[in-house]
Order: C-alpha cells, then sequence, then structure tokens
C-alpha cells in the first residue's frame, strides 16, 4: 500500500455544490488505480428524541436491504465484483456509508449512492428481522463490561443533551419503533441538502462531477429535517455509577465534559490527552495502536509500571457539539478499584497544581502529528477524515488541524488541565465483578 508522508493539503481538494444542495468534494489522488466513494449524511444518535433512540442506526442498517433498482443480494456484489470492500456507520453526529474499489468502479460506486439516498425499499419483513440483528447486537454490547460501563457513565454525565443516548437505542425504544418510524427518519434525512459526497483515488476531477451530476443532480432537494436543539446545563457536582454483573475483571471510567471540535480547547485538550495517555489521533474510522507511545505518558508511568492497571487509555474525539473526555483503566487483579480510582486522580490533581512541562507538551505534538501522517495512509483513510471534519466541524477545519495542534503551548495545557478535570464536573463508573 502506498504511504503519504502529509496530512492532507485542502489546497488539492476541489469542492463543488450541486444546485439540489448536494456538496461535493473530489481529490485526485494517483499512487495507485483505486478510488474511495464516501456519502456523509449530516444525521446520527445525537439527532435522536427520547422514544426514536437508535432510529439512525437502525436506519443504517435498512439502507443495505437494497432498493427500487438493486435487489438487495445484488448491493454488495456490484462492489466486489471490482475487487472492492463497502460498509457504513453510524455515530452521534453522522452516518455514513462507503466502497473502495479499483477505479474502473466508480461509476457503480455513484450509482449505489444515489439508489441509496433516495429508493430504499423498507420492506416490512425486512425491519423486522434487522429489528432482531439490531436488539443482538445491543445484547451483545450490554454483556461487555467495558461498554455497558461506558454506556452508563455517558448516560450519567449527561443529563438532557442527545449524547447521552447509546448510538444502538435503549432496548425500550427499539421494540416500539415501527417501519413508518424508521421510513419518516430516512425521508427527512436522506436529501441531497443534508449530505456530503467524497471521492478520493485515481480520478480526473472534470470527469467526477460530470458523473456525480448526472447521478445525483436530478434528486430534489427538501426542507432541511428538524433538529434538537439542546444545550446540556452545567454539571455542580461529581456524579457516580456503579455496575454490578458477573465477571472476572474490574474497570474504571472517569469522564470529564469535552470541548467540541471547534472549541478553542480542543486542540489543547488533544495534547493534554497525548501527555497522560499518549497519542491518538483524530480517525474516528482507523486505528493504529501500534503506535501510541504510552510509555513515557504519564498515567501509565503512575499506573500501568506501580502495578496498578493492566491498561490505561484516554478518548477525546471530534465531535459537532461538546462531548466527553474519558480515562479508562482495567484494575489488576487483586488491585481494588477504590485504590486504583485514588491513584488515578491523585495523577490527574497533581498535573493540575503542577502542569507538564515544556519536553512533555513537546513530545505530545510530535506523537500527534505522527498520527495525522498516519491516518492519511490509505485512500480510504484520507476520504473519510475529508468527510467526517466537514459534517462534524465545517470544511476549514481539516486544513486548521495541524497548525492547530503545533501552536499548543504547555501553558496552554496547563489552563485546560486545572480549569476541565476538576473534581465537580467528572462522572466516575465502576465495573464491580461479582461472583
Amino acid at each position: 500500500m502506498p504511504a503519504f508522508d502529509a496530512p492532507v493539503s485542502p489546497s488539492l481538494v476541489h469542492q463543488r455544490t450541486l444546485g439540489n444542495g448536494l456538496k461535493v468534494l473530489v481529490h485526485a489522488l494517483h499512487t495507485s488505480p483505486l478510488v474511495s466513494v464516501w456519502c456523509w449524511y449530516r444525521v446520527g444518535s445525537g439527532h435522536e428524541v427520547p422514544g426514536r433512540t437508535g432510529v439512525s442506526h437502525w436506519v443504517e442498517h435498512m439502507n443495505f436491504k437494497g432498493t427500487t433498482n438493486i435487489p438487495r443480494d445484488e448491493m454488495k456484489g456490484i462492489v466486489e465484483r471490482f475487487g472492492g470492500m463497502w460498509n457504513g456507520y453510524t455515530w452521534i453526529d453522522q452516518t455514513t456509508y462507503l466502497e473502495t474499489a479499483g477505479r474502473d468502479a466508480l461509476d457503480q460506486m455513484l450509482f449505489i449512492e444515489a439508489e441509496r439516498m433516495t429508493n430504499g425499499l423498507y420492506e416490512p419483513a425486512d425491519v423486522e428481522s434487522e429489528r432482531t440483528v439490531v436488539i443482538s447486537e445491543l445484547q451483545g454490547a450490554d454483556n461487555d463490561p467495558e461498554q455497558l460501563l461506558d454506556t452508563e457513565v455517558t448516560a450519567t454525565a449527561f443529563r438532557s443533551h442527545p449524547y447521552r443516548h447509546p448510538t444502538i437505542g435503549w432496548l425500550e425504544d427499539l421494540q416500539s419503533m415501527s417501519r413508518d418510524d424508521l421510513y419518516r427518519h430516512y425521508r427527512e434525512h436522506y436529501i441531497p441538502n443534508n449530505a456530503t459526497l467524497v471521492v478520493v483515488g485515481d480520478v480526473e476531477v472534470d470527469d467526477v462531477l460530470r458523473r456525480v451530476e448526472r447521478r445525483f443532480g436530478a434528486i430534489p432537494a427538501a426542507a432541511a429535517p428538524p433538529r434538537v436543539k439542546m444545550v446540556e446545563p452545567p454539571q455542580v457536582g461529581e456524579r457516580r455509577v456503579l455496575v454490578e454483573r458477573p465477571g472476572t475483571t474490574a474497570y474504571l471510567k472517569v469522564a470529564w465534559h469535552a470541548p467540541a471540535a471547534t472549541d478553542a480547547d480542543f486542540f489543547p485538550m488533544l495534547v493534554l490527552d497525548a501527555a497522560l495517555t499518549g497519542a491518538k489521533g483524530v480517525n474516528l474510522w482507523a486505528s493504529f495502536p501500534g503506535l501510541v507511545a504510552q510509555r513515557k505518558a504519564r498515567l501509565y508511568t503512575a499506573l500501568v509500571e506501580r502495578g496498578l492497571a493492566s491498561s490505561v487509555s484516554g478518548a477525546l474525539l471530534p465531535t459537532a457539539q461538546p462531548f466527553l473526555y474519558t480515562l479508562a483503566l482495567t484494575a489488576i487483579d487483586g488491585v481494588g478499584l477504590e485504590s486504583l480510582e485514588s491513584a488515578l486522580l491523585e495523577a490527574v490533581e497533581r498535573l493540575r497544581a503542577n502542569g507538564v512541562t515544556d519536553a512533555e507538551a513537546a513530545r505530545a505534538r510530535k506523537q500527534l502529528r505522527a498520527r495525522l501522517v498516519f491516518e492519511n495512509d490509505s485512500i480510504t483513510n484520507i476520504a473519510h477524515q475529508l468527510g467526517y471534519f466537514d459534517t462534524v466541524a465545517g470544511p476549514d477545519f481539516l486544513a486548521r488541524l495541524q497548525a492547530g495542534i503545533d501552536g499548543v503551548t504547555a501553558e496552554q495545557v496547563n489552563d485546560v488541565a486545572r480549569r476541565r478535570l476538576g473534581r465537580k464536573t467528572r462522572t466516575v463508573g465502576w465495573f464491580q465483578p461479582q461472583d
């Protein structure tokens, strides 16, 4: 696979908006005879209301079940005939679909996405079949202690904002939603003026734009989808959640309210997390765990090297509205959660009191720069980053990403640590295994 030695240059990305409002981003990259197509919709679980949680994810499932002009059994075969791969995912701010295949498949991939946008079938039998599949996914997640604890901590940290709902939804909503609920959601949100189409690979820009116009240009725009406008009230005291289930391992999670991607605190928080737990980068789609240099990270030395935890990780993801910064730890057998929590919070308070050094901040920035390079190691990842950040943070964010990280000082890191990692704004979660 070809390597890419720098983040995407925004000057090489061509943007066009069709008459129906569909935004199109094209990046010609002639490193291999491949092309990646992603279609992004600005709808996720963060746009859902009680009683309809999980509808975005369920709709994603339904959009692999065939269309008016593509029988359900042929959807994946169209891409696989060209040696390609296809997938999709839903999260709090977006739903997206992708195909990556040989360049000769471009027109067929655009055909699939145009069909998916406007001609989904939503056969009642398929709705019921997928109800069973989605509920099975939910129950599988609930049987995973770490996932269950994450769900409970998130729901406890937020009182009113829809980010509190799990993307897969709550069981009672999945049991009660109807085919009409799903189809209404599909028709409200799957419209060209609520979407961004991204094409990256061995293509000519003008040719792509002609093909996109032919496939998508006649799809009519529609009224802007209804939006849930909710501001989370300030947290005024520590919150705690205890989950007791059969298991063999104890887990600890501590979460604080985090800035949105476009907030001035976001870049300093990224560097803070890299100093605490190692740099993870900002690619939700791809992970490169072997690249995380954790051994010099604050919490690795404070907790793992001391034999209190077998692992420690941090999570700060770019989101459209303020989400969470989470520290997750796995306790060593024989170490109680009370002791582990005390050691973790002591390390956090020590950082808040004394700050990171200039050397730590420089090392964290260097790690993050390396991650940005590795996150662009394929046309699929490049296309993901273009669409993800356009959907979550707007068209200029990706262009500012590298400079935003490089400009962070140790003083800014220490400032966000003092302001954002306090006791009153944290939520602590324990998973206590039971015999």
